[in-house]
């Protein structure tokens, strides 16, 4: 989604403004994005390699595709054999989700709540959803996803690189405004390691200007500690 910047405004409450905005414009994004994602093949690529990592760790848990969307990367990762479930704070783009991919699994939820027991998951996806946590509460959301990963589970994000924060008003014209915020790979990797991953990965993609886009496109691949041989000791039940 394109549109002009303006001067940051951060809504009081970034959940609720995250769930208007989208609420509004699902349908349309959902039509305008389509194709975007559908000729995206390194990002393609990126989820299918990642799919082999959570495939490879032998966790056995399900993969969550946090602020899933319309359902494209659930679909994605589904077709290359995960155990995948979308959740989303906006219940229109779930509809979207679940209307053309009646097959896979939606729910609404936060990424904060996403009401899935700790130490379960093999893997935690956030393509684009984590750009409007507000900076001061990135290391809670990170702490978060690394609680709710299994040992040696995977971790993907997706996000826009640079500094800042895009501020985007009337979107397809509709009446909702809200923060798109840009974050440096150094930094987040670095963030990453102060939740408690090891990094796996770090790519960057030119910004694809053809397409609108004006930021460098960043991936990170992380991956929680898996159990050692002696704490698989002490855990195991004695005879």
């Amino acid at each position: 989604m394109t549109d002009t910047a303006h001067a940051s405004a951060p809504a009081p409450d970034h959940l609720a403004a995250t769930r208007a905005f989208y609420d509004a414009v699902a349908e349309d994004y959902a039509d305008r994005f389509r194709d975007v994602f559908a000729a995206q093949p390194l990002e393609r690529a990126l989820l299918t390699g990642f799919a082999g990592l959570v495939e490879a760790s032998g966790t056995g848990g399900e993969v969550a595709d946090l602020g899933c969307g319309p359902g494209w990367v659930t679909a994605h990762l589904a077709s290359c054999g995960l155990d995948v479930f979308g959740l989303d704070l906006s219940e229109a783009m779930l509809r979207v989700a679940r209307r053309e991919h009646p097959d896979l699994r939606f729910r609404q939820g936060s990424m904060l709540e996403p009401g899935v027991p700790d130490g379960t998951l093999a893997g935690v996806v956030s393509w684009y959803s984590s750009i409007h946590t507000p900076q001061d509460e990135l290391p809670a959301l990170l702490a978060r996803f690394r609680r709710l990963l299994a040992p040696g589970g995977h971790l993907l994000l997706a996000f826009q690189a640079g500094e800042g924060a895009l501020h985007l008003e009337r979107p397809f014209g509709h009446p909702v405004a809200l923060d798109f915020r840009r974050r440096r790979p150094d930094r987040m990797a670095e963030a990453l390691e102060a939740a408690g991953f090891a990094l796996v990965l770090r790519s960057e993609r030119a910004a694809d200007e053809e397409r609108g886009e004006s930021t460098p496109q960043a991936f990170l691949v992380a991956r929680t500690p898996r159990l050692t041989r002696s704490a698989d000791r002490r855990t195991a039940p004695s005879s």
